[in-house]
């Protein structure tokens, strides 16, 4: 890449609210995703009664679904990122190229 093209595209405000944005919008997920995971992983350090109590009269467990929900709270910050990612971080890294182009 062209040292000078590179150094364009770093002195841009948007490359700068870019970068900005995305990492910080990326620890607040790094953050929220390691509080759900350690704190079920707590659980069954220290709490397994209560992941063990069975749900009904069946055998399914309390355990199940709040382990469940874990995953299923990935699959939406996931979802959420991506969905960011493709609106406002897209359309910030059009605008750095429109301008690095010119």
């Amino acid at each position: 890449m062209d040292t000078d093209l590179a150094q364009r595209i770093a002195r841009d405000p948007n490359y700068q609210t870019l970068v900005e944005r995305r990492t910080r919008f990326g620890w607040w997920l790094t953050l929220a995703m390691l509080v759900v995971y350690y704190g079920f992983i707590l659980l069954v350090a220290f709490d397994k009664e209560l992941l063990a109590r069975p749900l009904g009269s069946g055998v399914t467990t309390l355990g199940m679904p709040i382990g469940f929900g874990v995953i299923v709270f990935t699959i939406a910050i996931t979802t959420y990122y991506v969905k960011r990612a493709n609106s406002e971080f897209d359309d910030l890294v059009d605008k750095i190229v429109r301008e690095a182009l010119k």
